[in-house]
């Protein structure tokens, strides 16, 4: 019984798990936080900026001396020269060296510390690059997470006018059959049920599409079963559109991430021009070497028909003996190089001057898209507005025709003609609601508000 027991609680632990699994409904916040951890080209700039560190150790490894060590061991089997007294002889001999070299920049035209500096801004502007792309993909996921809002509430509004339309149809037919109103009206009210119909399909798939595009976004592999909250409240809470255009722009030039890339890559294309010009000066190179080696041959000579072989001296006496050690200095004073390092210079001025043409087009940008985001969120709000009233007066409009209908002052015809005008202008009200809630987020982001607050 026990047994029994334990096995039921876990199936139910597990069914429980599972339908909790299922039924979880994301927040805004939560699909954020998801898609910067999760997202693909968020992981490859992830790793740019792991490049960027790899490059800065190298810089750092130009400043420490280079240690190499090197051997060899060769055979010489034949006539040759004997090592010990110059003549030829029939003999086999060896040759074993080792040696270890040390060298050191001295001075390199400041090349490696121009080096070093560029390698800083590099991971600068990787972090900005990183960052950028985070907030790209928060807009986007922004952008898909209030597409499900719209296509749910524009699904609700189909769904209820489908209804409406059925329990229409249901009453027409009873009025049919008791000769209150002509069979033309009933079958009129039919088509407009089936065109309702078709407006709710048409709606579950779009509402089903945006749900995957936002799977997709955050690289769920379960997109299946994913779904928002419904009930997602998101407003106006920080009245931008107080604010000025100038002042927006002002803020976004302290802020914006791609303005911070911008100046981060024209003083990485100030730094490659220096080190260019590093290439024109001197340099002077630090040197140390030590080295041995050893020499033996067995010499094989025939005495009286017998075969006679002397060995060579010791190999470890050989090694003591022949140690040797070098070190100075070295100057390299370039005089002419096929205008390579006059190229090199050139042609980092010519990457300078883009790096300049750059910036100047990323700050003409940025005014643009501000000074266009805020047109745009003003002209929501108006639309927005104005889609509220127009709605308004649909909606007394259809209460008037409703009230015609009932008594037999309106046909079917003029009396569908106000449901769909009363159904497109709820459409629009829910699509210039979520287009004016986007717009500002926009206008905030370039203000320097975050999509989500942590």
């Amino acid at each position: 019984m026990k047994k029994k027991s334990c096995i039921s609680f876990v199936f139910i632990v597990l069914f429980g798990l599972s339908v909790q699994a299922q039924s979880k409904k994301w927040t805004l916040e939560e699909c954020v936080n998801y898609a910067v951890q999760n997202n693909i080209s968020i992981k490859q700039t992830e790793l740019d900026s792991k490049t960027a560190m790899i490059d800065k150790k190298g810089a750092v490894g130009n400043f420490l001396p280079s240690v190499n060590a090197n051997a060899s061991h060769s055979w010489n089997i034949g006539l040759n020269q004997d090592i010990t007294t110059g003549l030829l002889r029939n003999q086999t001999s060896q040759f074993t060296s080792a040696g270890v070299s040390v060298g050191i920049d001295i001075y390199k035209g400041l090349q490696n510390q121009n080096t070093l500096r560029k390698t800083n801004l590099s991971i600068v502007a990787a972090k900005y690059q990183l960052l950028k792309m985070k907030e790209d993909v928060a807009l986007n996921v922004a952008n898909a997470f209030l597409q499900i809002l719209f296509n749910k509430e524009n699904l609700k509004v189909q769904q209820e006018q489908k209804a409406f339309n059925e329990k229409q149809y249901t009453r027409s037919g009873e009025l049919v059959k008791a000769g209150s109103i002509p069979r033309g009206d009933l079958l009129d009210i039919k088509a407009t049920v089936a065109s309702n119909n078709q407006a709710v399909i048409a709606a579950d798939n779009a509402l089903l599409i945006s749900k995957l595009s936002l799977a997709q976004l955050l690289q769920l592999k379960d997109f299946e079963n994913f779904d928002v909250i419904d009930n997602t409240s998101i407003k106006d809470e920080n009245n931008i559109l107080a604010q000025t255009p100038t002042a927006i722009y002002d803020k976004a030039k302290q802020s914006r991430t791609e303005l911070k890339i911008a100046q981060t890559n024209l003083q990485i294309a100030e730094k490659n021009v220096a080190i260019a010009k590093g290439g024109f000066q001197p340099t002077l190179q630090g040197f140390y070497n030590f080295n041995t080696r050893v020499s033996y041959a067995d010499v094989i000579s025939i005495s009286n028909g017998v075969v006679i072989t002397s060995a060579a001296p010791l190999f470890w006496t050989q090694f003591g003996n022949n140690k040797g050690q070098s070190f100075g200095a070295q100057l390299s004073v370039p005089i002419f190089n096929g205008f390579s390092v006059r190229n090199n210079v050139e042609r980092s001025k010519v990457s300078l001057e883009k790096s300049k043409i750059a910036l100047e087009q990323q700050d003409l940008d940025l005014q643009r898209n501000v000074f266009t985001a805020f047109t745009d969120a003003k002209g929501a709000l108006n639309a927005h507005e104005s889609s509220i009233v127009a709605l308004e007066s649909r909606q007394e409009a259809y209460n008037y025709a409703k009230e015609k209908y009932a008594v037999g002052l309106m046909n079917s015809f003029d009396f569908n003609q106000s449901q769909t005008l009363l159904s497109n202008a709820q459409s629009e009200v829910i699509r210039t609601k979520y287009d004016y809630i986007f717009k500002i987020k926009i206008l905030e982001f370039y203000f320097g508000i975050p999509i989500i607050k942590n």
